[in-house]
């Protein structure tokens, strides 16, 4: 089955364009990004801070079995309007990529369907690539597959 979740990568930019259409209504889908309790559900991550507002931080890490921390990330939020956007940094801890910035605008499709479009910018054409080479697209429809089925319960 082909991923809902699309990624355009044009070659030679350094930036990514991840669209997703979900059965959710638009409110639910915002609220997917923004309460920590679910953010950390479909993620699969604790979420140690989430701060939505402008000039706003937030912190996630995943933990193996053993309680040791093999994921950190965290960033700045640059811009935050309830249920439009949201713009921030992002860095991933002890990694190769360079902190990006990502653009996320939700759009309301119809009363129960809702759309997310990510403009994510890298620092390089190479480190978007090297992006590319990991499972990232596979990665990201999963966890978008997840934020489908755990916010349908919340209908």
């Amino acid at each position: 089955m082909e991923p809902k979740t699309k990624i355009h990568a044009e070659n030679g930019t350094q930036e990514l364009i991840v669209t997703r259409e979900f059965d959710l209504p638009l409110e639910l889908l915002f609220k997917a990004y923004a309460e920590p309790e679910i953010v950390a559900q479909w993620m699969g991550t604790k979420v140690v801070k989430l701060e939505n507002k402008k000039h706003g931080s937030y912190a996630f890490e995943t933990s193996d079995p053993k309680g040791n921390v093999v994921f950190k990330a965290n960033g700045t939020i640059h811009e935050y309007i309830p249920n439009q956007k949201i713009t921030r940094t992002f860095e991933m801890e002890n990694s190769p990529f360079d902190a990006q910035i990502e653009y996320l605008d939700f759009e309301k499709r119809t009363d129960t369907t809702s759309k997310l479009t990510m403009h994510i910018v890298y620092r390089s054409v190479a480190l978007r690539d090297q992006m590319l080479q990991m499972p990232f697209a596979q990665g990201i429809n999963m966890a978008h597959n997840r934020l489908q089925d755990i916010v349908n319960q919340l209908k």
